[in-house]
């Protein structure tokens, strides 16, 4: 590097000449290098993580807005059945439909650890 207002300096000659060469060469060669890992990291790892956190943020908001209207559907179902068959009477219906399907859900199970 060359200061302001002084010369630059000649080439060295003989054995210091070569021992400068070989340095700026290991230099641009380690700069070489570590651009390259950089440009290697950033492609085959940074982007991946980065397409993965945004698939998985997506997966995320889809399911809660599903879950979401599941909800309301539910809501507006049970209000529907609690007209034909009251409050009491929508409450067994919705209880005895959740533990039928715990028990199929049971019964698949048990058949398939047997297998």
């Amino acid at each position: 590097m060359v200061e302001p207002g002084s010369t630059p300096e000649a080439p060295k000659s003989g054995i210091e000449g070569i021992i400068d060469a070989i340095a700026d060469l290991l230099q641009t060669a380690s700069d070489w290098v570590r651009q390259e890992a950089e440009t290697i990291i950033r492609e085959k790892v940074v982007k991946p993580i980065q397409r993965l956190g945004l698939t998985l943020i997506s997966a995320s908001a889809a399911g809660c807005l599903l879950v979401i209207g599941l909800i309301f559907i539910a809501v507006g179902l049970f209000i529907l059945l609690a007209q034909w068959i009251t409050y009491p009477g929508a409450l067994l219906a919705i209880g005895g439909v959740y533990v039928l399907a715990s028990l199929v859900f049971i019964v698949i199970k048990v058949r398939m650890m047997q297998k």
